[in-house]
């Protein structure tokens, strides 16, 4: 064999491995869903807020009842 036709059997067989190799990446795909998505949120809120004031602030209320 001459070093030409080695050279070109080198250069062959790394393409058919380069190609085979490229053959086995894999593939990934994005896609929208065909329904909706549903997101049930079954929650109970509840709140209470207290409010006390001392007797002694009651009457600076009743005082300065201009700054509120």
């Amino acid at each position: 064999m001459t070093e030409g036709s080695e050279d070109m059997r080198i250069l062959i067989l790394s393409l058919f491995a380069l190609g085979f190799a490229a053959g086995c990446t894999p593939t990934i795909q994005v896609a929208a869903p065909k329904e909706p998505i549903e997101i049930n949120l079954n929650v109970k809120i509840e709140h209470e807020i207290r409010i006390q004031v001392d007797k002694e602030l009651e009457g600076l209320f009743e005082e300065d009842s201009e700054i509120f």
